[in-house]
């Protein structure tokens, strides 16, 4: 039986047609290339490279754009929703795609040079090249304003000098989009492969987000052209911009993957036997289950309010903090409560659990950890600054 999803409220009813059209395309072409191969690559630490130039046809990246620079003009509640359906699959091709988009397309969008949107944007809504994003380093992630990496203006542009880590994409990017203090000051700056002084080696050893590539960007004496500076990109508020678009994102993806756990834990409590039936007609499996899809009824009620203020502008990124750190929390304690209803079946890969969990161990953790979303709400309904 086709994948249906969760839909307790009749969520349906308050869709447009172009959002059902767009989060169905995205469902379907998870459910037929992604999940039967996701398995094996998860196991092996790749990822299926081969699907970007058929999520480039999907127009999954930059879709929110203008028509002119390669993106689709869809709504955020479409985009959210494919990013749900994307995270169904896998967190690691939601995040690809987070990355594409919300990481590299829309800082060149929105402070980048009229050449560089003309000329960078539709490669990357095409996937013709691929991009990543630099801005947590080894010794700050929460606190990105202490970054140390350095740029220092030379003539005909600037030289780069740091290191950033836990970088999607790095290892097969075409474009860094790196943030750099420029006399004290953070600004953007396009790095292309092949830069001498630039690396990008591999992260290893990862036991979450397998299907994803994840590494550094090293940067040593590394040139950037003038031409290569965003030139409208100035101050940290630049990259927190970025951060605020890729957790809008993630509050739906994450939905996704819970989706995934409760729709493999209420087929397997129908059809597990125990004691001459099956375990869902025993209270304490139900109590469970309905706990799940009650989380995910409530999640995906804060994303859909969310995308509406933010398609009317009135959203703000407290609001988008909320959602991130609620979503990622129930997600992970939706995987935990699903693991528990698969028994010991839970933590073997014929099942999608563990993979989940494994992955959202890490969601929940980047684009601002669950503490550092508390404390960016806290501040806003107390009014005062509780992050030291």
């Amino acid at each position: 039986m086709a994948y249906q999803g969760v839909d307790y409220y009749h969520l349906d009813e308050l869709l447009s047609d172009e959002e059902k059209l767009v989060r169905d395309s995205v469902r379907d072409w998870v459910s037929e290339r992604v999940i039967p191969v996701i398995d094996q690559h998860f196991r092996d630490a790749t990822f299926p490279g081969e699907l970007i130039p058929e999520m480039a046809e999907l127009g999954l990246f930059g879709p929110t754009l203008p028509e002119e620079f390669g993106g689709a003009e869809i709504g955020d509640v479409a985009y959210g929703l494919a990013m749900q359906e994307l995270e169904r699959g896998d967190s690691g091709m939601r995040s690809f795609a987070s990355v594409q988009s919300a990481l590299v397309m829309y800082p060149i969008y929105t402070w980048g040079s009229e050449e560089q949107k003309r000329t960078l944007l539709p490669k990357l809504a095409r996937a013709e090249i691929i991009g990543a994003f630099g801005l947590t380093e080894p010794d700050y992630g929460s606190d990105p304003g202490s970054m140390i990496t350095t740029a220092k203006k030379v003539d005909g542009g600037y030289l780069l000098n740091g290191a950033k880590m836990w970088i999607t994409n790095s290892t097969i990017a075409d474009l860094h989009v790196v943030w750099a203090k420029l006399d004290g000051r953070v600004e953007g700056f396009l790095v292309e492969k092949g830069a001498k002084g630039l690396s990008a080696p591999e992260t290893k050893g990862k036991w979450s987000l397998r299907a994803s590539v994840t590494g550094e960007i090293i940067l040593q004496d590394v040139f950037v052209p003038e031409e290569m500076r965003l030139p409208e990109a100035h101050g940290l508020k630049c990259p927190l911009m970025c951060l605020n678009q890729a957790r809008y994102g993630i509050a739906w993806g994450v939905i996704g993957a819970a989706q995934a756990c409760y729709d493999s834990s209420l087929n397997y409590s129908l059809t597990r036997e125990q004691w001459g039936g099956p375990i869902a007609r025993h209270q304490m499996i139900q109590d469970k289950l309905v706990e799940m899809m009650s989380e995910i009824t409530k999640a995906q009620l804060l994303v859909w309010r969310l995308g509406k203020m933010k398609e009317a502008g009135t959203s703000t990124f407290r609001q988008v903090s909320l959602a991130k750190r609620n979503n990622c929390r129930m997600a992970l304690e939706t995987s935990r409560v699903a693991r528990d209803i698969h028994g010991a079946n839970g933590i073997a890969d014929e099942y999608p659990i563990m993979r989940h969990m494994m992955n959202l161990e890490s969601v929940y953790t980047y684009e601002g950890t669950h503490t550092m979303h508390t404390l960016i709400v806290g501040s806003d309904i107390t009014g005062i600054d509780a992050y030291k």
